[in-house]
């Protein structure tokens, strides 16, 4: 019976979380309805009060109502990307429209409009803490965001491209979910040339789940993919690897070519509706950097200072590899991981295989909690009875000190057909206080594509491995440890170019001694790793950074380009790209070969007109693990600090205030110099 949907009350269990043994398919989408239907019954009751408006009874009510929709929602969403099946994607593609259009009535609501605006100009700030003036001035600038400002056929067509829109972004994320899984590079035992034991083992488990257990698979999954380019001394396989992993969605039944044009244009128009001229222009106005004029000089900026030095380093490994194979060698893209990996082995005596066997998961798991009792005090104890979506799963109780509860915290390793590539954190529910006065916890998953054990081995990871555990840890700490009244500003809910400074501060620690330390033990001896590999791993940490920000660089330039145009764009997308990205383009484009399609980041994952946060956020991170160099990596009055000012505070403040209180003054891009090695340059 439809009653007896699981999503309808709240979760009877321990902790509230998520049971997952009770939740079906069938459950989301009459969950969504019913969340739609109470959600505009709120909202028509906050529209229709008959008391005057004021800021609990319109602002703080707005932010508590949807209690059903959030909760269906808060689980859906992450089922999306990490456990979507056909079943469930067509459940998405029904709901889509329905959920934006929910959304849309409800900020182009008049009668709601008018009771935010009253408000909004008769709130007295002296009167209000900063979280009660934050969000009061976020639910305000996000009606005026929202077309709320529109009259008449304005506010019609914008309902229209919001829907078109919503449907568009879901369309690119399930055909580059769909995509995927279809290549796959079949070898025999001819074609193995170079690979190491651990990426030989992967391959072969990958083939005998296939059952072919006569020869060995690689797929695009990064922990398939990247071993094979590093180390196969197939430069032919490598080439058609390559070509096969950029020209995803190029072409056939989940193209993406189409629906990125039908998206960027969109979003144009959009814009237009709002008085802005592009759609970065208007994306850019909830952020730090606030005008793509400050992107740009910021991207530029990176150009300028790392450029000539990603040119030098990539003339030194074009002679390392003429040195290697004896005769001139032309490097292409597809060559790129094999070399550089092969001179970085030759200049450090480093690689991912000789610290693989320091790295075994669950000691890796360890040393990232470990980190953060020693840093925050907090403990994760195994939870076994809590359910899980997915049988690897595992799940852990949060708590500080005393043994008071923190949240939950799931972790999801290892890539599935039903899982997108990469890594990210997600929250089956966010940190609150709710109408009670009670401290309601977040439930946090970080979701990876790790590599899988084997038959003969544990998972071991690489360096990269735990840079990335790392990253999605901090933005787990970040929810964990939030302290806020409203969830709409809780946890990671900041802007955009202040997000991912929690999640890189963390990186920063796998490049430290005392880190390694405590948890980098070999996983058949349990012998520490030895001081010379620290050394070295450290000593090389330097080499490639100016390629590495170079890349990322093209990513932003090209993701700011497609959200610039001023007109329709109706051209040609390959030389689109090349344009917006030529002047940091280490190689020549290769023919077939094309980022946009499959960029899921800017075409449906949030991040338009913001991909530069990465580097903005590195600059700021770099320059805040810069005081804890000097005051020592994990000083408990240090890391006080950093959760008092900014771990725990979410969006409460504007994030540049934050970071002054905890360091002083803003950041300065030279902490970023120095730990890239890049020298010489006039900030």
């Amino acid at each position: 019976m439809i009653e007896d949907n699981i999503f309808f009350k709240p979760f009877r269990t321990t902790g509230g979380a998520v049971p997952f043994d009770r939740i079906t398919t069938a459950d989301y989408e009459p969950a969504i309805l019913q969340g739609i239907r109470e959600h505009d019954a709120e909202v028509k009751a906050i529209a229709g009060n008959d008391m005057e408006p004021s800021f609990e009874n319109t602002i703080v009510a707005l932010d508590r109502a949807g209690a059903t929709l959030n909760r269906v929602l808060g689980v859906f969403y992450p089922m999306l990307s990490a456990n979507a099946d056909d079943e469930l994607m067509e459940v998405s593609n029904r709901m889509a429209p329905r959920l934006s259009e929910h959304f849309n009535s409800i900020t182009l609501n008049e009668q709601l409009w008018h009771r935010v605006k009253h408000v909004h100009d008769h709130f007295d700030a002296t009167k209000r803490d900063e979280e009660d003036c934050m969000l009061m001035r976020e639910t305000y600038d996000g009606f005026i965001r929202s077309g709320a400002n529109l009259q008449g056929a304005d506010r019609d067509r914008y309902r229209e491209l919001s829907k078109r829109l919503t449907e568009l972004t879901l369309k690119f994320d399930q055909n580059a979910l769909k995509e995927t899984p279809r290549y796959e590079l079949w070898l025999t035992a001819g074609d193995l040339e170079g690979l190491p034991e651990s990426a030989l083992d992967a391959a072969k488990q990958a083939a005998r789940d296939k059952g072919r257990e006569d020869d060995w698979l690689i797929t695009l999954d990064a922990p398939s993919y990247i071993p094979f380019m590093k180390y196969s001394d197939r430069r032919d396989l490598h080439e058609k690897l390559y070509k096969m992993y950029n020209r995803q969605c190029t072409s056939g039944e989940f193209c993406n070519l189409d629906v990125l044009r039908d998206i960027a244009n969109t979003r144009l128009e959009i814009a237009r509706l709002m008085g802005c001229n592009c759609f970065a222009e208007y994306k850019l106005q909830h952020t730090m950097a606030e005008k793509p004029e400050a992107v740009y000089n910021m991207l530029n900026q990176l150009r300028d200072a790392y450029l000539p030095v990603e040119r030098s380093e990539m003339e030194r490994l074009t002679e390392f590899a003429t040195q290697l194979e004896g005769k001139p060698v032309e490097i292409m893209p597809w060559d790129y991981s094999y070399y550089s990996n092969k001179e970085k082995d030759s200049m450090f005596d480093i690689n991912d295989e000789l610290l693989r066997p320091y790295f075994e998961l669950s000691q890796v798991t360890q040393g990232v909690f470990g980190f953060a009792k020693r840093m925050y005090g907090l403990r994760f104890i195994p939870n076994h009875d809590a359910q899980v979506f997915h049988p690897e799963v595992e799940v852990f109780d949060v708590t500080d000190e005393d043994g008071k509860a923190v949240g939950m915290l799931y972790l999801d390793f290892f890539p599935r057909s039903t899982k997108q590539s990469g890594a990210w954190m997600t929250s089956f529910r966010e940190q609150y206080i709710d109408e009670n006065g009670n401290d309601v916890r977040p439930l946090v998953t970080l979701t990876m594509n790790f590599t899988r054990p084997t038959q003969a081995k544990p998972s071991l990871l690489t360096v990269r491995e735990v840079e990335t555990f790392m990253h999605e840890f901090g933005h787990a700490l970040h929810q964990l440890l939030s302290r806020c009244k409203y969830q709409s500003l809780s946890g990671t809910n900041v802007y955009r170019d202040f997000v991912e400074v929690p999640s890189q501060f963390n990186e920063n620690y796998v490049y430290e001694r005392e880190f390694l330390d405590s948890f980098a033990r070999h996983y058949q001896t349990g012998e520490p790793v030895p001081q010379e590999l620290i050394d070295r791993l450290i000593a090389s940490s330097q080499y490639g950074a100016a390629y590495a920000c170079v890349r990322q660089l093209g990513f932003g330039f090209l993701d700011m380009a497609w959200h610039s145009i001023s007109d329709p764009y109706e051209g040609d997308d390959f030389q689109f790209e090349y344009n917006a990205t030529k002047d940091v383009k280490a190689f020549e484009p290769v023919e077939g070969c094309i980022m946009s399609p499959q960029f899921t980041h800017i075409f449906s994952g949030g991040y338009a007109a913001g991909y530069y946060g990465y580097k903005w956020a590195e600059v700021i991170e770099c320059d805040a693990f810069d005081r804890f160099k000097q005051e020592g990596i994990f000083n408990r009055e240090t890391a006080r600090q950093w959760v008092d000012n900014v771990l725990s505070r979410g969006g409460t403040v504007a994030p540049m205030t934050l970071y002054k209180r905890f360091r002083g003054t803003e950041p300065h891009i030279d902490a970023m110099m120095r730990r890239d090695g890049i020298s010489g340059i006039n900030n």
